[in-house]
């Protein structure tokens, strides 16, 4: 029997007789990537009730402990997609009308979705799932990928406002996705043209609209009116600092104007989807603005854009020190998170920032660092178990805990594959 087939046995056995489901459980003996720290050979990550209590070399297990040999294996803590759908159906992520920050996207995301459940077994634990619409699209929300939504979003619900800022777009970018299944990218037709002075009269409502909303929020905020306004509610702690707002800006006009419109108003944003972020570093780096990267794996926005202008972005902001993480932005390609980290590292990025990217990076720019994206002690017990580095496709998840809890890494995938496996 490979030594490899044997240890996965072993492991198997040692959970059917003492799952750590609740209680404390050691994860010894395998290479312990902190991320916020050096990496521990021949380390050791104790967890109680959820949360880790130690990290480090000789650690011990207490009494009646379960204790998980991990020699030769790999622990890192687990991946944050910084925007995506998934569990979404597109009806449900995209809401009509034009302002709507009370809307709480956590509510829709169905938790028994094949793609949870892919993203999951490939090591991502969690997800900022991001609401679509038009212009005010409603509450991101920091969802567990541990399976029970409604339970696992009290950790970060309303983690930030999603606005779509206003463009003067004649020629509409096209998703990072389409709803076609098995869509062939190379046939796809582009997407059509508008009218310029239909796109500007559209820029133009949109913006009063939102200018507009935020004064009367402002006034709501200091009448204090005895019958609640969901949507003004939603919208005061965005005016009071409380709360950013995760700006989808793309081309460099929209993404100067975001930054304008967020001085004008005193907030703090978060730059999302970004692609032409990289033409106004110096003025990302003065107002300290942190960006959510769209994913690198991408085409060119136009035609006369390098071939690999999606893929050197990422390398470009961190060597310019600005915070930056990424995020699919998808309903479906969660599991891809860390191959499309790993294209930054071929352009430029440094292998390091780019798990950091898809980990304490993304939890520090919605101000959660203190409680998920690295291993260290107090943090909640979000870590993978691998074989290797996660960033190579040839990498096997071997175990993934969420909050604590081993989760299953059973995919419909991986059911046809050995169903189909097994015939004579």
């Amino acid at each position: 029997m490979f030594p490899g087939l044997l240890q996965c046995l072993l492991l198997s056995f040692a959970f059917s007789q003492n799952p750590p489901d609740s209680g404390v459980f050691l994860l010894s003996g395998g290479t312990v990537h902190t991320i916020s720290g050096p990496v521990i050979e021949n380390g050791s990550v104790l967890v109680r009730d959820g949360r880790i209590i130690g990290v480090g070399r000789g650690l011990h297990a207490p009494d009646g402990a379960t204790v998980i040999d991990i020699h030769g294996q790999h622990v890192y803590p687990g991946m944050i997609d910084s925007a995506g759908m998934p569990g979404l159906e597109k009806s449900d992520g995209h809401e009509l009308g034009l302002l709507n920050p009370q809307l709480r996207v956590e509510t829709a995301v169905n938790p028994d979705s094949d793609e949870i459940a892919l993203a999951r077994a490939n090591g991502v634990t969690s997800v900022m799932v991001l609401p679509q619409g038009e212009l005010l699209a409603g509450q991101m929300s920091l969802v567990h990928m541990g399976g029970d939504s409604g339970r696992d979003s009290k950790l970060g619900g309303g983690v930030a406002v999603h606005l779509l800022f206003p463009a003067i777009a004649t020629t509409p970018v096209p998703p990072h996705e389409s709803f076609e299944d098995d869509e062939d990218p190379g046939t796809a037709l582009p997407p059509e043209p508008v009218d310029r002075a239909v796109a500007k009269k559209d820029y133009d409502e949109k913006i009063r609209a939102l200018n507009h909303f935020f004064d009367e929020a402002r006034r709501y905020r200091h009448a204090k009116p005895a019958i609640k306004d969901a949507r003004y509610e939603a919208l005061l702690p965005v005016i009071e600092g409380a709360t950013p707002l995760f700006v989808t800006a793309i081309r460099e006009r929209e993404i100067r104007e975001a930054i304008a419109f967020s001085v004008k108003q005193k907030i703090r944003i978060i730059l999302a989807d970004a692609y032409e972020c990289y033409k106004v570093i110096p003025l990302l780096k003065s107002h300290n603005i942190a960006v959510v990267l769209g994913p690198p794996l991408s085409l060119p926005l136009t035609e006369d854009d390098p071939y690999d202008r999606s893929y050197t972005t990422a390398g470009e902001l961190s060597k310019a020190g600005i915070r930056f993480s990424i995020g699919t932005f998808s309903y479906r390609q969660g599991r891809n998170l860390p191959y499309q980290a790993a294209a930054a590292v071929a352009f430029g990025l440094a292998h390091d920032e780019a798990y950091k990217a898809i980990s304490l990076n993304a939890a520090e720019i919605f101000g959660l660092g203190k409680r998920f994206g690295s291993i260290d002690e107090g943090k909640v017990a979000d870590l993978i178990v691998t074989d290797g580095d996660p960033l190579e496709a040839t990498t096997k998840v071997t175990q993934v805990f969420i909050d604590g809890k081993p989760v299953s890494l059973e995919t419909r995938q991986k059911k046809l594959a050995d169903r189909y496996a097994a015939r004579p």
